[in-house]
C-alpha cells in the first residue's frame, strides 16, 4: 500500500509542476544511496523512458567500488541503459585547487550533460528530497544569505530535476526497506564535521521533538519563501530597466539615484549585485557603506566582477587578467573573497586549538606579529617569502613551479600581506614568521573555502 502510495504522489508531483512526461527521455543520476535507489524504482514503475548514470569519484576505495557494483546490478535487473564513469577526483583537487565538494559536482554535471547530449536524454533527475531542502535552508542561514538562500533546493532549474522534492527521508527509507530495496549507505553521512549532518543528525531532531509538524512546516515555509523570491525578483527585473545601464567594452553602470525613495536602497542594490554578477551580502555592505561615504574609487570583487564606487554610481565589469584584486582586510572583518575562493577568519586564544597539523586550507598566525589592516591580492613577479619550516627565502613563482601548479591556478593564487610580509600563500603555506611558537597566545585562524 505504502509503495503504490508512494508512486501516486510521485506522479502527481511531477504532472501538477510538469517536470516530465512519458514523451521524456530521463537521466537518473544514481549513487547507491537510498534515496536515487527509490527514485530509480519510481520511474520504472511509472513506467518512464529511463537512462542510469553512475559517478565513482575513488575517495572512498571499497566502498566506492561497492556503489558502483549495486548500480549496475539494479540498472541491469530493471534492464535500463547504464553509464558509469571514474574520476581521479584527486588528481583534478590537486590540478584546480579546488574543495572536493567542488570539484566532484563540476565534473559530474559536465558528465551529465555530455550524456544527454550524446544520447538525447531531455532532463536530468536529481534524487534531492525535502529534507534535503531544509537542511539547506539552514545551511544558508547559518552562513548569511538574501532571500534566495533561504528558498531550499529548487525543483526545476533548466534540464535538471528534483521529482523527489514531495517526499520525505522517513517515507523514502520506509519504501526501500519494506519492498527490499538493495541501497548503499555513504559512511561520511554519520560525520558531524560537516555543517549538513550536523544539522540533520544534531540540529533537526531536537526541533522535531518540539513540533513533530515541523517538515509539514517547512514545507509550507519553502513554498511561501518561493512565491516572494519570485515576486522579489520581478519587482527588481523592473527597477533594473530604470537604473542599470549596459555600456560599452562590457561595463553596466548603477545609477543609484534613480532607485526610488521608497524602496529600500540597500536591498536593491544588493538584489541586482547578488542575482546578475554573483556579490556576496557583506561584500554588498561594506559597498553600500563606501556609497554613502561617497569613496569613489573604491574597489569590490565577486569570482568573475569588479565593483567600483563613481561618486553615486556602481560600475560593474569583469575582472581584468592583469587586476591583482588587492582588497584590504581590516581586524574585524569575518570573510574576505579571492577570486574562486572566500576567506573565514576567526580570532582566537591557543587554548582552543587542540591540532597544530593544520592542512592546507588553514593557517594559524601568530596575531601579536600581524600589523592590521592586512591585504589581500594576487602574487605578483618579485614576491617572495620564507615557507615554513624553511630558513631561507624563496620567490612565490618558485615555490608555486615546485608545486607543480599549473599555469591556470598560478594566475589564480592570492596571498596574504601583513604590512610588506606575505605571511600566507593562500591555501598553499605560511610564512615561517609568523608560525605558532611557544611565546604565541593569540592566532588568526584563517579557513579558506572555494567556492
Amino acid at each position: 500500500m505504502r509503495k503504490n502510495r508512494l508512486l501516486e504522489h510521485f506522479k502527481q508531483y511531477n504532472e501538477r509542476h510538469a517536470l516530465f512526461s512519458h514523451q521524456d527521455k530521463i537521466l537518473l543520476t544514481v549513487s547507491g544511496g537510498v534515496d536515487s535507489m527509490v527514485m530509480l524504482s519510481l520511474f520504472v514503475e511509472g513506467g518512464y523512458n529511463i537512462g542510469v548514470a553512475h559517478c565513482n569519484f575513488n575517495l572512498r576505495g571499497a566502498e566506492s567500488d561497492g556503489d558502483e557494483a549495486t548500480v549496475e546490478a539494479a540498472a541491469k535487473a530493471y534492464g535500463v541503459p547504464y553509464y558509469c564513469k571514474q574520476f581521479d577526483t584527486t588528481a583534478e583537487m590537486e590540478q584546480s585547487g579546488e574543495s572536493m565538494e567542488m570539484v566532484a559536482r563540476r565534473l559530474r554535471y559536465e558528465w551529465f550533460n555530455e550524456l544527454s547530449r550524446e544520447h538525447g536524454y531531455t532532463s536530468i533527475a536529481i534524487a534531492h528530497h525535502i529534507d534535503d531542502s531544509i537542511e539547506t535552508f539552514f545551511i544558508n542561514l547559518f552562513r548569511g544569505t538574501g532571500l534566495r538562500g533561504l528558498t531550499g533546493i529548487t525543483r526545476q532549474r533548466g534540464n535538471i530535476i528534483r521529482p523527489l522534492l514531495f517526499a520525505e527521508r522517513r517515507e523514502i527509507l520506509e519504501y526501500a526497506v519494506s519492498h527490499k530495496i538493495p541501497f548503499r549507505e555513504d559512511s561520511s553521512n554519520r560525520s558531524q564535521k560537516y555543517l549538513r549532518n550536523k544539522i540533520r543528525i544534531g540540529m533537526l531532531p531536537m526541533i522535531r521533538e518540539i513540533n513533530p509538524r515541523f517538515t509539514s512546516i517547512m514545507r509550507g515555509n519553502l513554498y511561501h519563501l518561493t512565491d516572494a523570491e519570485r515576486f522579489i525578483e520581478a519587482g527588481i527585473s523592473k527597477i533594473k530597466e530604470t537604473v542599470l545601464e549596459h555600456c560599452d567594452n562590457d561595463i553596466d553602470r548603477i545609477h543609484t539615484t534613480l532607485i526610488e525613495e521608497h524602496f529600500p536602497q540597500e536591498f536593491v542594490i544588493y538584489e541586482i549585485l547578488n542575482s546578475q554578477y554573483g556579490f556576496k551580502g557583506d561584500v554588498v555592505v561594506e559597498l553600500y557603506k563606501a556609497l554613502q561615504k561617497s569613496d569613489s574609487g573604491k574597489r569590490f570583487y565577486s569570482k568573475e566582477y569588479i565593483a567600483c564606487i563613481d561618486r553615486a554610481d556602481i560600475v560593474i565589469a569583469p575582472i581584468a587578467e592583469d587586476d591583482e584584486c588587492k582588497t584590504i582586510v581590516s581586524r574585524e572583518q569575518l570573510r574576505s573573497y579571492c577570486g574562486n575562493a572566500v576567506l573565514y577568519f576567526e580570532h582566537t586564544d591557543i587554548d582552543n586549538i587542540s591540532d597544530y597539523n593544520a592542512p592546507a586550507e588553514v593557517a594559524y598566525l601568530d596575531e601579536q606579529k600581524l600589523v592590521y589592516p592586512l591585504t589581500l591580492r594576487r602574487w605578483r613577479e618579485g614576491d617572495s617569502f620564507i615557507p615554513f619550516g624553511m630558513i631561507g627565502r624563496k620567490k612565490v613563482s618558485d615555490y608555486l613551479t615546485d608545486r607543480k601548479v599549473s599555469v591556470i591556478e598560478k594566475s589564480r593564487q592570492f596571498v596574504l600581506l601583513s604590512g610588506e610580509d606575505i605571511v600566507w600563500v593562500v591555501g598553499r603555506r605560511i610564512d615561517d614568521r609568523y608560525r605558532i611558537t611557544k611565546q604565541t597566545e593569540n592566532i588568526l585562524k584563517i579557513t579558506k573555502q572555494t567556492l
